[in-house]
């Protein structure tokens, strides 16, 4: 028990409950019940994402940027209102792919990683180059695309040609057509621009475990379709290699997001970097937490795959490291021995029992049942 509880620093940092609660707002539920139970305790709110969905909002909040919404074309080529945000430098981006090239923007008939492109990613990115942008942060998990970025690179002005010299169109049944590339027309701009990349993944470009087997299905990919692409990674990544030099296979993560992670690696120079790793570094995460006396952190499912570098793995690294006890907090939890042992200092799921998945995700009955969670870990171990 820890009497002197108003001399403490508790610190925050929950990834979103997908489908119920954003960072912030699962956060803020955490908060709310401290500052009641433990008024004088000293608290720091952290929102935080690994790099997917709900990382635009988190690296807005942390680098007080602003919110620029403009009309790209989603994954089918039609018409869309897209986000992307510029911090208060005036020349670093966010771009979360899945704003533009998504997987929930498109209706399920629709899924075809085939013809589906990457294009609005690269519009949102010409358009943060036009505002002066040199430095680009992209997050790209979510996507609905299988095209290895070409549709992002052919809206930042390079051509993808067949072997009659004829510009390709888009989608991932370019690829295995592709046979020599044209970037005398790309926006000058990149010349001086640097991307990195916040990519969890470690799958190569092409192969059983490349971006096609291991993705496509979702997207809406049949075994005809896999193969296909499959084949079409593999040659394109030979047309790589001889226009720049580099081979993308080679690279750990370059299958991310249907190739993306190897589109612009090989022609925006990008730097892959462990999502959840690089938002931790936004956040200024290092320096908030020291002299804290616990972490609470947390997602939505809390299983094994928390240590494939996500978030509340990350951040128990860290906290062992720093000798800060840790706790986890999710909606659901399996294996909570294996999570304990592994050096939580506390597990709670915050759903009852007896209540069903469709309630508990309902936004209020979710900030609940994190309040209800919270109190009972005060009134065991603080209060």
């Amino acid at each position: 028990m820890h009497q002197n509880y108003w001399y403490m620093k508790i610190i925050i940092a929950i990834d979103s409950f997908k489908g119920s609660l954003s960072s912030s707002e699962a956060g803020q539920a955490v908060l709310t019940s401290i500052r009641e139970l433990l008024p004088e305790c000293q608290t720091e709110l952290i929102p935080i994402a690994d790099g997917g969905e709900g990382m635009l909002s988190v690296m807005l909040s942390a680098r007080h940027g602003t919110l620029h919404t403009i009309q790209v074309h989603n994954p089918c080529m039609e018409f869309i209102n897209a986000p992307y945000g510029i911090a208060k430098d005036g020349i670093t981006a966010f771009i979360e792919m899945a704003t533009a090239s998504g997987l929930p923007l498109i209706h399920e008939k629709q899924r075809n990683p085939m013809k589906t492109t990457t294009l609005g990613t690269g519009e949102l990115i010409l358009d943060a180059l036009d505002k002066g942008c040199t430095r680009f942060i992209v997050g790209i998990g979510g996507s609905a695309t299988n095209d290895a970025g070409t549709g992002m690179l052919q809206a930042l002005g390079i051509k993808f040609l067949d072997q009659k010299g004829e510009a390709l169109g888009l989608g991932g049944e370019i690829l295995s057509r592709i046979a020599s590339i044209d970037n005398s027309k790309i926006h000058p701009s990149l010349k001086n621009a640097q991307f990195t990349v916040a990519c969890d993944v470690r799958n190569p470009f092409y192969g059983p475990e490349g971006a096609a087997y291991t993705y496509s299905r979702q997207k809406g990919a049949d075994d005809t379709m896999i193969t296909a692409l499959d084949k079409g990674m593999q040659s394109f990544a030979k047309v790589i290699q001889q226009a720049t030099g580099k081979d993308v296979q080679k690279i750990p993560g370059s299958g991310a997001a249907g190739g993306m992670g190897g589109g612009m690696l090989a022609f925006l120079n990008a730097e892959l970097k462990s999502g959840a790793d690089l938002m931790l570094e936004i956040c200024d995460f290092y320096k908030k937490i020291k002299d804290a006396d616990f972490i609470i952190t947390g997602e939505g499912k809390l299983d094994n795959q928390s240590f494939m570098g996500k978030i509340p793995g990350k951040i128990l690294h860290v906290g062992q490291t720093h000798n800060i006890p840790v706790i986890a907090i999710a909606g659901s939890i399996s294996d909570k021995n294996s999570l304990k042992k592994s050096g939580f200092y506390e597990v709670y799921a915050t759903k009852p029992e007896n209540m069903t998945l469709e309630e508990a995700m309902k936004r209020e009955t979710a900030i609940q049942n994190i309040q209800k969670t919270v109190t009972e870990f005060v009134r065991k171990h603080i209060q």
